[in-house]
């Protein structure tokens, strides 16, 4: 069984024990993992490297100054610093966020958009990069463009087997004071999760029936058909 359980997830599972205690090799694994993941909240985009696989980004700002502060104060991260951004009236905007971990979506992020444009029946806005960002700062930022939609990526909450991990929030309608209810979600999207080409499929999904549904969030069921989880 034990076998068997780890083939499907990285979470720490079967770990045999040594009298009431875990083995020691499993006590320093889990210390040196928890190091990692409170070392990933305070990880950074690389964002010449983001610009130059994504010509034409806009960077922005949340109101959070710094990364302390920004841990401290979510509400900062959901506001918009003062900026210039260019209209998107009935288009699609990609918002790449650090988040709570930048790793995932400084490694992902790209190749992530550019598998979803084939797929996507809306027009692409200019693509935004986002510094100290909550998710709810798509909201601002699609509000300010005039966008029809928000598809912002973003670094996920490290855990401990898991600290490149990135989800998106896709937002109907985007407009300051939208709710999570009216978001949908799709996470652990990373090597060890869910593949970044199957994360665009299922985006494009979501976003089709959107457009067709004119909403997102619990109207918005997520129908798409399911492959199996091993062969």
């Amino acid at each position: 069984m034990s076998l068997s359980l780890r083939r499907f997830t990285d979470a720490r599972v079967t770990l045999g024990r040594v009298g009431d205690a875990q083995p020691v090799a499993a006590h320093l694994a889990f210390q040196a993992a928890h190091a990692q993941a409170r070392d990933a909240v305070w990880s950074a985009l690389d964002i010449p490297a983001l610009q130059a696989a994504l010509p034409g980004a806009i960077t922005v700002r949340s109101q959070a100054r710094d990364r302390r502060e920004y841990l401290l104060r979510p509400d900062l991260g959901r506001a918009l610093a003062p900026c210039a951004l260019p209209p998107a009236p009935g288009a699609l905007v990609f918002v790449i966020a650090d988040g709570l971990c930048a790793t995932g979506v400084q490694s992902q992020a790209a190749a992530l958009i550019t598998a979803a444009r084939p797929m996507l029946r809306l027009p692409i806005g200019p693509i935004i990069i986002a510094e100290q960002a909550r998710v709810a700062l798509g909201d601002a930022i699609g509000q300010a463009m005039g966008a029809a939609a928000i598809a912002m990526l973003i670094g996920e909450r490290p855990g401990l087997s898991a600290q490149d991990s990135l989800g998106i929030y896709l937002t109907w309608a985007p407009r300051i004071g939208r709710t999570d209810a009216e978001r949908n979600c799709i996470s652990n999207i990373r090597p060890g999760g869910l593949s970044a080409p199957d994360a665009a499929a299922k985006l494009a999904w979501l976003l089709n029936a959107a457009q067709n549904l004119g909403t997102t969030g619990v109207a918005l069921k997520d129908d798409m058909p399911a492959t199996p989880l091993l062969p």
